[in-house]
This record gives C-alpha cells, structure tokens and sequence, in this order.
C-alpha cells in the first residue's frame, strides 16, 4: 500500500508533509526534536478520556454493584479473616499524583471492613519477583493515615522466596504449577486492588502473577510463551495471558477472591509539560517556548539531577471506569475502556517503525533504565504495542532513539548487571539462557538474600526481561539504536547503531529499500495500533 501525503486519516494518525514541523521524541532523560521524512506517518496517542466525577461515588457503586458475585458488604462477617492485595509501583508509570487510586479504594474498603467488625485485616504488595517497594514509596501510595496504622506488620510486601509464606495451590492439565502467598490463600477472602496501565494486567495475573513464587513465574514467563504470543497487549492472542488464564482459574476454585479493577485515562503531564500532549503542528509559540526551556535546562543538569527532575513529576491519570466482582466479568468490562482510551485505527504495516524510549519503564522506577531495560521497552513493550497483527512487517526495521548508557542500579538490579556484562558476551539464544543460567541466577544465596531484604529484583528478573523481547526478536529483521553514545551496548544487545535519526533512517533504507514505508509511534503517552 503506497502512503499517501495528507494531513489526516484519523484524528491520532497523521502523515508528515513539507509544512509540518520536527516531531519531539523521548531519548531517555531527554525530549528531543527530528526532522522526519516527508510522507512518514505518525501515530499520536488518542486525547485523554474525561476522568470520572466523582471517583469515591464510583468506586462505592462498583463495591455495592459487583458483576457475578454478592456485594462486598453482604460477603463480610465479624471475625473473618480478610487480606487485601494492591498492585506494585510498576504502575501506573508515572506514579501517579497523590492520593493514589490504591489510597482512595483502600480508604473505602477498611471502612466498610471495620464496619462490620472484621478486624483481621492484611495489605500485601503484590510485587511477585519485582523489587520490594521502600518505605517511602508504600507511605506515598497509600496515604499517612493508612501506612500509621497497618505499617510493617500488617501492610508488606510480598516475599516470593519466604518458604514459609507460601503454599502450593495446583498445578494445570499441563503441569504449571501455582504456588501463592499464605495468608492471601488461606484468607477468607481476599480483594485484589488493581489499577489497569495496559491490556495485559489485571484479570486473572492479578493473583496468579503478582501473588506467585519463582517456579509458577518461571512456568509461563519464558522464551516458547512469548515467541507464541501474538502480540501480549492482545489476550485474545497472547499466549502468555492463555496459560495464565489456565492458573486463574485454578485460583478461582480455591480462593474467594473479591476484585477491584480501574481503568485510567492517558492523562500523563499538565502544567508546564502538558504540551507533551499535543500533536507538534499545533503547538502555540507558548508551546514551543516551554520546550525550549525544558530542553535547554535539561542539557545544563547532570544526568542524574535530570532523571530525578523527570521521575519526580507525578502522572496527572485520571480514573475512568471501576467495576468489581468476579474476575473475568470484572477484567473483560475493565479491558473494553481500556482499548477505548488506547487503541488508534491503523491501515497497513510499514517497513520501517520509529520510536523514543523514554527514561521510565516498569522495571526502573525512581532508578535507571538500564540496557536490558532499553531491551524490553524497544522490542517488548513498544514492538508488542498492537493488536491483530504487527504494525512493523516481517523482517522490517525497528529505529529506537535512545542513548543506550551503560549504567546500572547496583540497589536494584544487581543481578542484571552479571547478566549483562557475564552472559550476553557468550550468547544472545534466550534458550540456552533459560537452560543453562536461570536457576543458577534464581538460586543465588546473594540476589535471594538482596531480593528478601533489600530492594534489589529477584535473580532470575533479568531473564524474564531477555525473553520479554523474544517475539520482537523473531520478528525484526534489524535494530539500530539512534542516538547511541557509545557502541558498545547495542553491539551487546545485537544492534547496529546510528550518531542520530537521520543516519538511522539512511541505513534503514539501504536494507529496506529506498521507497520503504516509514511509521513513528509517538511515545510515551500510550497508544496500540488496532490493525486492520
């Protein structure tokens, strides 16, 4: 199909002609400005979705109004034990601005607890093998009066490697074992608090994923599921939410799980970033003016001091729709508004895509994004960021800007920096990884013990991260990292590297040919090409 040079075919897609302006792209800490190609097409994120009114009105009618189950009132006795799970700071990304979404159901859901008279009441961070989150940020997420009362013996986070704090649930027809959390398993009942970022949370992961141990995890998060999964942003076709579906419902027949889903808009920036919004050709000279400013300030702070600058601005997310209950009544009605908010009409693969990789991941919250990180934002998120089909053709190229630092967080990711610099050096086959090193990494007494008592991701993490971008792997015929400023880490991860945009684009063209479709997903605000 031959682009076609007009301004608009929908209002979050357009094509680049001689009067439009440079596009800004994220490059790390960075926004920066790039002149692309006449005839490119840009796919913009669609305009936020009007918050909801009143969030406490909503979230109480969704308690009292469940789908397939009674109202969270009338499921409560006196004496019972109940235990709420809440989802990690891995989202919303940005956090998000104070009170939280968690802060204000769980601020509800005590109440209603304490009203009648259930008084054996636990708050767990689902954070599977993610990093425990600090003190300060389980304070930040659920406001001063709550941490004061729960915190730390009844508010924690969760302990994959606590084996006393785990119990085997099952197994499914195709032995994938699940073992979860004690106390949320043997619990009365347990809610689970969830905030919906992209299509493939919530559901049944909730539970499965963000209550599990490593050898459930390790089931279903490696390199054949994730080469299966068509797409993991579309569980219609992800094998990965088809084989946690199959431990959900295991969860289902043993646990009495109440659930809270929220979707929420893609309302990332306001105030004096809210430009970042918009589409370039309808900047105001305001517009421009601010991001003069931001960019010339920005190339005057250290990297550090710029990282802080970014990740200390809270997401402005609003909440637009709450529905509890049973888990797939509840995640199928939250899963439609989300799509509503982030799926953009497309018509037609391209040969070439562009993205910016922003400096915040799941995985690097308030840390670094570092080049494993970079790895599984390029070809596992932004890659996967589609549904029916890819938006990049087979064997296409895939430009990511981004400056590929070599730098880690020894606090966090302390195991990813072995990974990197140990394994990679003698093989990129996700296979033989898994094979040959996970459980060593999984089982080290050091990452175990940094991972139980510090804050530091669990050994095997950087595993699950390498497979994370394994679809995007098979189906790429090239990554070339723009605006690297060194060569050594694209080499590492595979990938050519270009000073810029435009040196990318040139070496792009002389593999795909000079008449090659060029698309630019615009990022970092969220938007998944439903292809046609």
């Amino acid at each position: 199909m031959a682009l076609q040079l007009r301004r608009k075919t929908h209002e979050s897609v357009v094509y680049i002609d001689r009067d439009s302006a440079p596009r800004i792209i994220p490059s790390g800490e960075d926004f920066i400005l790039e002149d692309l190609p006449i005839g490119t097409r840009v796919i913009y994120p669609n305009a936020p979705i009007k918050g909801l009114p009143n969030r406490e009105a909503a979230i109480r009618y969704a308690l009292n109004h469940p789908h397939g189950c009674d109202p969270l009132f009338a499921q409560l006795e006196p004496g019972m034990q109940v235990t709420v799970a809440v989802d990690d700071i891995s989202l919303p990304l940005p956090p998000m601005a104070t009170p939280d979404i968690r802060q204000t159901v769980l601020e509800i859901v005590l109440d209603m607890l304490a009203g009648h008279g259930v008084d054996d009441v636990h708050i767990i961070i689902a954070n599977s093998l993610h990093r425990k989150m600090t003190e300060w940020e389980m304070k930040r997420m659920v406001g001063k009066k709550i941490f004061d009362e729960y915190y730390p013996d009844r508010y924690y986070n969760h302990d994959a490697e606590w084996l006393d704090g785990l119990i085997k649930i099952g197994e499914t027809k195709h032995k994938e074992p699940l073992t979860l959390n004690r106390r949320a398993a043997e619990s009365d009942l347990l809610i689970y608090v969830n905030i919906n970022l992209v299509p493939m949370d919530g559901g049944h992961k909730s539970v499965a994923v963000g209550l599990c141990d490593y050898e459930s995890l390790r089931a279903h998060h490696e390199p054949q599921t994730i080469r299966d999964s068509d797409s993991y942003m579309d569980p219609a076709k992800s094998e990965l939410n088809h084989k946690v579906h199959r431990l959900g419902k295991i969860v289902d027949e043993h646990l009495n799980v109440f659930h809270i889903e929220t979707a929420i808009n893609n309302r990332m920036y306001k105030g004096d970033m809210d430009f970042l919004l918009k589409n370039e050709d309808d900047f105001s000279a305001f517009d421009r003016m601010k991001f003069e400013a931001m960019r010339y300030t920005m190339s005057k702070l250290p990297r550090p001091a710029r990282r802080k600058l970014l990740h200390s601005k809270p997401a402005q997310y609003e909440m637009i729709a709450c529905h509890a209950g049973n888990t797939e009544p509840v995640h199928e009605k939250i899963i439609e508004r989300a799509f509503d908010q982030y799926a953009i009409p497309v018509r037609g693969q391209c040969d070439i895509l562009i993205t910016g990789i922003p400096d915040i991941s799941p995985y690097n919250v308030y840390s670094v994004l570092n080049p494993l990180l970079v790895q599984v934002m390029g070809l596992g998120y932004h890659f996967n960021f589609y549904r029916n089909k890819p938006l990049l053709k087979k064997g296409g190229v895939l430009i990511i800007h981004h400056p590929c630092y070599d730098e880690f967080d020894h606090k966090f990711h302390p195991s990813y920096i072995e990974f990197f610099n140990r394994l990679l050096p003698e093989t990129r086959d996700a296979f033989v990884l898994r094979d040959k090193y996970e459980r060593e990494f999984a089982n080290n007494p050091s990452y175990v013990e940094m991972y139980r008592r510090g804050n530091a991701y669990h050994g095997a993490h950087p595993f699950f991260m390498w497979y994370w971008g394994e679809n995007g792997r098979q189906h790429v015929g090239k990554v070339i990292a723009a605006g690297a400023e060194n060569a050594h880490v694209p080499a590492m991860l595979g990938w050519d590297r270009a000073d810029n945009l435009t040196e990318a684009i040139a070496m792009a063209r002389s593999f795909m040919g000079s008449s090659a479709e060029i698309t630019m997903l615009h990022q970092p605000i969220i938007a998944i090409a439903d292809m046609e």
